[in-house]
């Protein structure tokens, strides 16, 4: 049958659709997989989830940043003034600082422009306020290819009113896009998954490690007052009756438990042999992974050496120098440009940038500070401070004679 399928499809060969594409205005409905008010619980009542967060957070903006622009450009003062008083005016290290967490955590991050067509002020949205992002799809020669290419609108929860924003009126931060998917991805999803495979299904990690958490305590509840098994003989129905009536009742600390029989006492401990160490250990490693922080390691592991931390932290950085240059190139693109277009300059030629850190500034050795004495840069008393930094001894100058005869009258 198979060789008769394979005569048919040679001598009638699929007609192969070849042409061109251009863009539609058939649109394409994408929600995220997991609820991101689902990661931002997560984040916010997982310890571990948490602190990994944050630290690729401060890693990735906590440094702080400086503006620069082309001093070659003629209007330069006026275009670095006018970025600095707009990163001003909003709080931009502020934003950035918030804005990373979510980013990471949720790989997802709006930012309202108030007023779109004239950009003086930003606010965030909640994480949860955008319900689905609205895509074009590309129209091909012989019909629809739903293919999404472009951001159409952003259609908001009806709590949040329910409207559909263009994409001029939101900053949308995503990191991890897949699919060409209208949502990133961030670290803390993965936890969030379930793996579904032939059949079978593997509960999320986030899941299993709460549940761990939840039966861990009434393990210690029960273990930590072992109930007591008492073997006594010739004990009446009655006397039993009333023992099981009071262990019903017991307390968290454990309870006796008496039967009739010879007089033995045994304590009930849990069996050796159920030793789950081993499956613990995978689970919480495989918790780790998806934080991709080395954090917890350093914290709860014995053997985490200050050399394994540093290695761990080099490869951490491979995470985090992307998120940066993401950063720095939406902020140029979305904010510095708009700005200096609003002004009247031509943000090409100003080439406003954003940078990590602190701006260098050239260290100040001996011989500098002696040449700029000789030139007469520095005056006399600005030398001899100056000259203190440096460790130099500065005895008292001698007062002048005539001030010093105007002190003794």
């Amino acid at each position: 049958m198979s060789k008769i399928l394979k005569r048919l499809t040679e001598a009638f060969p699929t007609k192969i659709r070849s042409g061109y594409a251009f863009p539609h205005q058939t649109l394409i409905y994408d929600a995220p997989s997991v609820p991101l008010c689902e990661v931002m619980t997560l984040y916010e009542r997982d310890p571990t989830c948490k602190a990994s967060v944050d630290l690729l957070a401060a890693s990735a903006v906590g440094c702080g940043f400086y503006t620069t622009v082309d001093e070659s450009y003629m209007k330069a003062s006026e275009a670095k003034r006018a970025i600095d008083e707009f990163n001003e005016a909003v709080n931009l290290d502020a934003l950035l600082c918030d804005m990373a967490r979510a980013l990471i955590a949720c790989g997802n991050d709006f930012w309202l422009k108030l007023t779109p067509e004239h950009l003086v002020d930003l606010r965030r949205l909640p994480v949860d306020a955008v319900e689905r992002v609205n895509q074009a799809t590309v129209d091909g020669a012989s019909g629809i290819l739903k293919i999404p290419y472009a951001v159409e609108s952003y259609k908001l929860r009806q709590k949040y009113g329910g409207e559909c924003l263009s994409p001029e009126a939101l900053v949308h931060w995503r990191i991890n896009c897949f699919d060409q998917s209208g949502y990133g991805t961030g670290v803390l999803q993965v936890l969030l998954q379930s793996l579904a495979f032939r059949g079978d299904k593997r509960p999320a990690f986030a899941w299993m490690k709460a549940k761990i958490e939840r039966i861990m305590p009434k393990i210690f509840e029960k273990y930590a007052g072992p109930d007591v098994l008492a073997l006594l003989e010739r004990a009446d129905e009655n006397t039993i009756r009333n023992f099981e009536k009071a262990i019903k009742n017991r307390g968290e600390e454990g309870a006796w438990l008496f039967y009739n029989g010879k007089g033995t006492i045994q304590p009930v401990t849990l069996d050796p042999r159920a030793r789950f160490e081993y499956y613990v250990d995978h689970l919480i490693n495989q918790f780790y992974l998806g934080c991709e922080t080395p954090l917890p390691r350093l914290f709860s592991t014995p053997g985490f050496t200050e050399a394994s931390a540093k290695a761990a932290l080099e490869l951490q950085s491979m995470l985090i120098t992307p998120i940066q240059r993401y950063i720095k190139r939406q902020v140029e693109r979305e904010l510095f440009n708009v700005i200096l277009a609003q002004k009247g300059l031509d943000p090409h030629k100003a080439k406003a940038r954003l940078l990590w850190g602190a701006p260098q500034t050239r260290e100040v050795n001996v011989t500098d500070l002696l040449r700029a004495g000789e030139l007469g840069f520095v005056t006399r008393e600005e030398f001899r401070k100056n000259a203190e930094k440096f460790g130099w001894e500065m005895l008292p100058e001698p007062k002048p004679e005539r001030e010093a005869a105007n002190l003794e009258e």
